[in-house]
This record gives C-alpha cells, structure tokens and sequence, in this order.
C-alpha cells in the first residue's frame, strides 16, 4: 500500500457545490467530485473506485466502458463494493473549472499518464493539516471482462484490509 497527501485547499472550502450540480459523470451512478466521493466512502466504508478517462476521445476508455461499465454485472458489484469518481479528461466538451484543476491535480497526485487508468484508494482528511491523505490500494487500465475487472479490483481491496 501507497499513502500520499493531497494538498487541496480548493477542495476544503466545498467550492464544487454550484459546479457539480450543473455537471454531472458520463455514466450513471459516478461521482465526479472528490469531496463527495469521500463522503459517501466515509458512510460506507467502501474504497474509492477513481476513473481517469477521456470520455470523448479514448479509444481504450470507451471499450472498457462498453465491456464492463455499462454491464449490469458491474454495475451490481460497485453498489456493493465501491464509491465510483469519474475522472474525465474531455477534449471536445467543457467540464467546470473547478473539477478541471480537481482531475489534473489527482492526475498529477497519482502519477497518471494514460487513459484509461483506474486507481482503488481509500481516503482519509488530516486531522491536523485537513488535507486529504489517499492510502492507494492499487491500479488497472483496460481488462475487456467484468469478471477480469472486478476480480483485480476485489483482489487490491482485500489487500488493502
């Protein structure tokens, strides 16, 4: 397991409520703001399922999409298992600038550097600095079935506890 700090401010002072209310995931049932995702991990003890993606242009993003997103398979794993944050890096589309300089931050936090990359991490605020500190448990890219997708992901969680 990796831990790393998050040095947010933007994200301390709730800045993304009017943004996320006008945005919304490509996919239903995905966040797309940190904050929230955290929350909602909080209250459920689940890790953080976090989608870098470029809904709009990557090929390998949309496969992986179309071969375990949108299947109900998956869908019904990640209600049970995880909090999903889509993470859109969009070149035809305008995203709020406020989840923009959220995205490349956590991109540049996670050292992502291809699409699709799918970090698992729970999440954690200093009590002390406020800052979120991310304990990775571990990363995937494309995998063409939900099985293979979902058995890598449920392997990282169980090595996480």
């Amino acid at each position: 397991m990796r831990q790393f700090s998050i040095l947010f401010a933007f994200l301390l002072m709730g800045t993304f409520a009017c943004a996320q209310d006008d945005y919304k995931a490509t996919k239903a049932g995905w966040l797309v703001n940190i904050d929230e995702a955290y929350k909602v991990s909080q209250e459920t003890g689940k890790p953080i399922l976090a989608n870098f993606t470029g809904s709009d242009w990557c090929g390998w993003c949309k496969r992986l999409d179309a071969a375990v997103f949108q299947k109900p398979d998956f869908q019904k794993w990640a209600n049970e298992n995880v909090v999903l944050l889509e993470l859109d890096f969009p070149r035809r589309k305008q995203i709020p600038e406020e989840i923009r300089q959220q995205n490349y931050s956590l991109q540049q936090s996670f050292g992502v550097r291809g699409y699709p990359t799918i970090w698992v991490f729970n999440l954690n605020r200093n009590k002390e600095s406020g800052n979120y500190e991310i304990e990775a448990l571990g990363k995937t890219g494309y995998t063409p079935t939900v099985e293979q997708f979902t058995g890598g992901v449920d392997q990282m969680i169980a090595k996480g506890k």
